[in-house]
């Protein structure tokens, strides 16, 4: 199982990327999935940089493996969970 996040229509909005990626963090430990793809899509870098600050924050990084940035397409990032 696979989740995966499209930011494309929450670009802009601050606290609503904010509360997505939160959410499907959430929803991976919950369904203990071993992977969620988050698409900030390509643009300036400016979101694909927010949403690995918030990756790289002390409280979410407990929750997942790594984070991988996609080679083949610079917007998409893979973050990988190990569970038990």
């Amino acid at each position: 199982m696979k989740l995966k996040l499209d930011l494309h229509d929450i670009y802009n909005r601050g606290d609503e990327i904010e509360r997505a990626l939160k959410a499907i963090i959430d929803e991976a430990v919950e369904k203990k999935a071993p992977l969620v793809e988050i698409i900030p899509g390509k643009g300036s870098g400016q979101l694909k940089k927010r949403v690995l600050r918030f990756l790289d924050r002390k409280d979410i990084k407990a929750f997942y493996h790594r984070v991988e940035k996609d080679s083949d397409n610079f917007g998409r990032v893979f973050v990988h969970f190990r569970w038990k």
